[in-house]
C-alpha cells in the first residue's frame, strides 16, 4: 500500500527534528553535566543548591620551649654562654659549661627579667642566640678567672716534749709560782706559830686555842698525859686564793716530852687571812682527805703546788 505524500513528508520532518533536538541536549549536558541528571526532556533542570561553608580548623596548642637543645649542646658552646653573661655583669662564677648550677641560672634568670620574659633560669635556642648578641654588642668588661691558688704546706706540729721535759717545765713553774708567794705564806706561817707559842706559854689561853678548837683539845689532852710542848716547827703546805681571801694550809710539828721521853706530833691548821682567821680548821696530819676537802670547800687556787 502506497502512502499518501503528505504522510511521507511528515515522517521525513519529524526525524530531522528529534535529531537536532538531541544533539542540543548532548551539548548543554557537555557543557553542564549537573543539568542532565534528571535525564532528557524539553524542561530546564533545577538549579544545583549551594555547597555548605569549610569547618572551621581546630586550634593547635603553642609548642612548649625548646630548653634541651642549649643544655645538651657543645661545651664550648656553654661555656660561651657564661661568658656573654658575665660580660653583662650577670655572673661571677667560673666559666665551666655547667648552665644548670644555681649561679648560672640566676644570672639566666636576672638576664631573662630584664627583657620582660619568663625569668626560667633556661635558654632557648633563640635567647642564646640573642644573649650572645647582646654581649657581643656591649663593651668589653670581662673578668679574667683567677689563677689557682698553689696550696700552701700545712706547717707540721711541733714535737711533744717528752715526759722527763714536761715534768721538768711544770716543776719550773710551779717554782716560779712558789717564789711569787712564798713571802705572803711565811708570814702567814710565822704568825700562826707566835701565836701557838704564847698559848703554850700561857698554859691553854690566847686566839690559837680560840680559833682552832681542835687544837685546844690536843693541847689539853696532852696536858692531861702529863707531857709538855717544846719546839714548834712549822712546814707550808699549801698557799694559793680562795673565794674569801688569800688560803694557808700549814703543817705543824710539835716536840712534846713526857719524863725523859720525847714524842714528835703533828697537825695542820687551815685558814683564811684576817683579822681575826676565817674559817679555821686543825686536823691531824694523816687526815688527808679532810685537809684536801677544806681546801675545795674554799676553792683554792693553789699558787703553791
Amino acid at each position: 500500500m502506497r502512502l499518501p505524500a503528505a504522510l511521507l513528508g511528515l515522517s521525513l520532518i519529524v526525524p530531522a527534528f528529534a535529531l537536532a533536538q538531541s544533539a542540543g541536549e548532548v551539548e548543554r549536558c557537555f557543557q553542564n553535566p549537573a543539568a542532565c541528571a534528571g535525564g532528557g526532556g524539553g524542561t530546564a533542570p533545577a538549579a544545583p543548591a549551594p555547597a555548605p561553608p569549610p569547618a572551621p580548623l581546630a586550634a593547635r596548642p603553642a609548642p612548649a620551649p625548646d630548653y634541651a637543645t642549649v643544655l645538651n649542646s657543645p661545651e664550648p658552646d656553654r661555656r660561651k654562654i657564661q661568658e656573654s653573661l658575665r660580660t653583662l655583669d650577670k655572673y661571677n662564677g667560673p666559666i665551666d659549661g655547667n648552665l644548670q648550677s644555681e649561679a648560672t641560672m640566676k644570672a639566666i634568670s636576672d638576664w631573662q627579667k630584664g627583657r620582660n620574659t619568663p625569668a626560667v633560669g633556661k635558654l632557648t635556642p633563640q635567647e642564646a642566640a640573642q644573649l650572645n648578641a647582646e654581649a657581643a654588642r656591649a663593651p668589653i668588661r670581662r673578668l679574667e678567672s683567677p689563677p689557682p691558688q698553689t696550696a700552701q704546706p700545712v706547717p707540721l706540729a711541733p714535737p711533744r716534749p717528752s715526759n722527763a721535759d714536761a715534768l721538768k717545765a711544770l716543776k719550773e713553774r710551779l717554782a716560779e709560782r712558789r717564789k711569787a708567794a712564798e713571802p705572803k705564806a711565811n708570814a702567814a706561817a710565822q704568825a700562826l706559830v707566835r701565836d701557838l707559842k704564847a698559848y703554850v706559854a700561857a698554859d691553854g689561853k690566847g686566839v690559837a686555842g680560840d680559833q682552832f678548837a681542835d687544837f685546844a683539845k690536843w693541847y689539853a689532852d696532852n696536858r692531861a698525859a702529863g707531857r709538855t710542848v717544846g719546839d714548834i716547827t712549822p712546814v707550808i703546805d699549801d698557799y694559793g686564793d680562795a673565794k674569801a681571801g688569800a688560803a694557808t694550809t700549814t703543817e705543824v710539828k710539835f716536840e712534846t716530852k713526857q719524863g725523859d721521853k720525847t714524842y714528835s706530833q703533828c697537825l695542820v691548821f687551815a685558814w683564811i687571812e684576817g683579822t681575826p682567821r676565817k674559817s679555821p680548821q686543825a686536823f691531824g696530819c694523816n687526815d688527808v682527805a679532810a685537809v684536801e676537802k677544806w681546801k675545795t670547800d674554799q676553792a683554792l687556787k693553789s699558787a703553791w703546788r
